[in-house]
C-alpha cells in the first residue's frame, strides 16, 4: 500500500516537473540529409535527388535508413577528427543561460549578472577552441567547457587525473558545477563541457537548446557527432597538459554522448553514466520530456520501431561490441520512476552490460528523471557518482604504480 502510495506521488511530482516549461515547441519532421550530406553519399544524393514529385514519408524513410546504416558501419571515419590547434583559456564571469522563462529563473539569471557586474563573483577559465565538426551556427562551433583544475598538491604522488563532465539536456551553465568541485576535492581536474547549442553555445534564435535534439533528424544525428569529437578534442588538451588518466560522466543526454566518446576513445577509462538507455529513439518516443518531438513524428506517420532505426547513428546500442571491447570501470544510474528515461530502457542496458561481461556497478535512485535533482535524492546521486570516480581512479593509479617506480628506477640506473 505504501509502496504504491509512493510511486503515485513520485510519478505525479515528475510529471509536474516536467510541466514546468512552457516553451517546448512542436516542429515538423525534416529529414535533415542537408546535415549528413558531407559525408554521407546517399544523404548527398537524397538532398540532390530532384523527382517529378516530392519524396514520400516512406521514401524518405527508406533512404535515412540507409544512410543510418552506411554511417554505422563507418562510424570510425564518422567520429574521427583532426586535433584543434587554437585551444585556450578564456577568463570571464559565469552566467546562468537559462532554457526557461519561469519567473524564478529568470530572477536568479539577472541576479547572476549584477553579482559579475559588481565583482561579487569570481571570474572562472573556460577552455575555448574550434570544434573540428562545423555547423550553420558560428557560436556552437567555438567550443566552451569551464576548466576546475585540481589544487596541485592534492595531485602529488600520483597520475594526473581529469574528468569531463557533460551535463542532461538544456542544462544552464551552473549545472553539475558542484560534481566538479567535489571531484578537484580528490584531486581529480574536470572540465565542464557545453553541449553543442547549450548555454553560450546556443544560437540567438533559441530560448531552448531544441537544436541538439528534434525532429530534424540530421541535425540531431550532426550534434551527437560533434559532441564526441568534442569530448574527444577535450582529451587532447588534457593531454597536452600532462594528464595520463580519463573519465566521463554523463547525465541524460550526456551519458549518451560519454557513451559513444568512450566506444571510440580508449584514453577514456572511467565512464559514470547517470541515466542511460541503449536506443536513442525509444526515449525520443516514451520520454516525458520529449512528447512535443514524439508528436512530430506522429503526425508525419512514424511508429516508434522506425524512429528507433533513424537515429541507430546516435544509439549507444549500435557501439555496444566496440565499447566492451576496452576495459573499463563503469557506473550506471538509474531511476525507478524515471518517465524520461523509463525504466525499462535503462535495465535493457544492464542486460546487454551483463551479456557482454562488461565490469559495471548499478545504482538505483527511488525517484525519478527530474526529481533526481531534487532534495534528497541530488545529495543520494551525488554519493553515487563521487564515490564511484573516487574509488576508481584510486584503483586506476594504484594499479599505475608499479609500472611509475619501475620507470622511476630504470631512469636512475641509466
Amino acid at each position: 500500500m505504501l509502496s504504491r502510495l509512493y510511486a503515485k506521488w513520485m510519478y505525479s511530482w515528475e510529471t509536474a516537473l516536467t510541466n514546468r516549461d512552457k516553451n517546448r515547441i512542436v516542429r515538423p519532421l525534416e529529414w535533415g540529409f542537408d546535415w549528413l550530406q558531407d559525408f554521407s553519399p546517399l544523404a548527398a544524393a537524397a538532398v540532390h535527388a530532384s523527382p517529378a514529385q516530392p519524396a514520400s514519408i516512406a521514401d524518405d524513410y527508406a533512404r535515412m535508413t540507409a544512410v543510418n546504416a552506411d554511417i554505422v558501419a563507418r562510424a570510425d571515419e564518422f567520429y574521427s577528427y583532426t586535433t584543434p590547434t587554437d585551444f585556450r583559456l578564456e577568463r570571464r564571469h559565469p552566467q546562468l543561460f537559462p532554457t526557461n522563462v519561469r519567473p524564478e529563473t529568470l530572477q536568479e539569471d539577472a541576479e547572476i549578472r549584477r553579482q559579475a557586474e559588481t565583482g561579487e563573483i569570481e571570474a572562472a577559465d573556460f577552455l575555448r577552441f574550434t570544434s573540428p565538426i562545423r555547423t550553420r551556427f558560428p557560436e556552437n562551433d567555438t567550443v566552451n567547457a569551464r576548466w576546475y583544475p585540481a589544487h596541485p598538491e592534492s595531485q602529488k604522488g600520483k597520475p594526473k587525473q581529469a574528468m569531463i563532465v557533460m551535463p542532461q539536456w538544456n542544462a544552464d551553465a551552473f549545472s553539475h558545477n558542484a560534481l566538479c568541485t567535489l571531484f578537484n576535492s580528490f584531486g581529480i581536474s574536470c572540465l565542464r563541457l557545453s553541449k553543442p547549442y547549450h548555454d553560450i553555445r546556443r544560437p540567438a534564435e533559441l530560448e531552448r537548446s531544441d537544436y541538439a535534439v528534434s525532429s530534424n533528424v540530421g541535425r540531431t544525428t550532426e550534434a551527437c557527432r560533434q559532441a564526441v569529437v568534442d569530448i574527444r578534442s577535450c582529451i587532447d588538451w588534457l593531454e597536452s597538459q600532462g594528464y595520463e588518466q580519463f573519465g566521463v560522466l554523463g547525465t541524460s543526454l550526456g551519458s549518451c554522448y560519454a557513451f559513444i566518446a568512450a566506444a571510440f576513445d580508449p584514453r577514456i577509462q572511467i565512464c559514470a553514466f547517470n541515466h542511460a538507455s541503449t536506443w536513442f529513439g525509444d526515449v525520443v518516443w516514451a520520454g516525458q520530456s520529449t512528447r512535443h518531438i514524439q508528436a512530430a513524428f506522429e503526425q508525419a506517420g512514424l511508429t516508434q520501431d522506425q524512429v528507433r532505426e533513424i537515429f541507430s547513428i546516435v544509439s549507444p546500442m549500435s557501439y555496444m561490441e566496440r565499447f566492451a571491447a576496452q576495459p573499463k570501470r563503469v557506473l550506471v544510474v538509474h531511476a525507478t520512476y524515471d518517465l524520461t528515461f523509463p525504466l525499462k530502457y535503462s535495465l535493457d542496458v544492464l542486460t546487454n552490460f551483463d551479456a557482454r561481461k562488461i565490469d559495471y556497478v548499478s545504482r538505483v535512485l527511488p525517484c525519478g528523471h527530474y526529481t533526481t535533482g531534487e532534495t534528497p535524492y541530488k545529495y543520494i546521486d551525488g554519493f553515487y557518482l563521487g564515490s564511484f570516480v573516487y574509488k576508481s581512479f584510486k584503483r586506476l593509479a594504484q594499479e599505475q604504480q608499479p609500472a611509475r617506480e619501475l620507470e622511476v628506477l630504470t631512469s636512475r640506473r641509466t
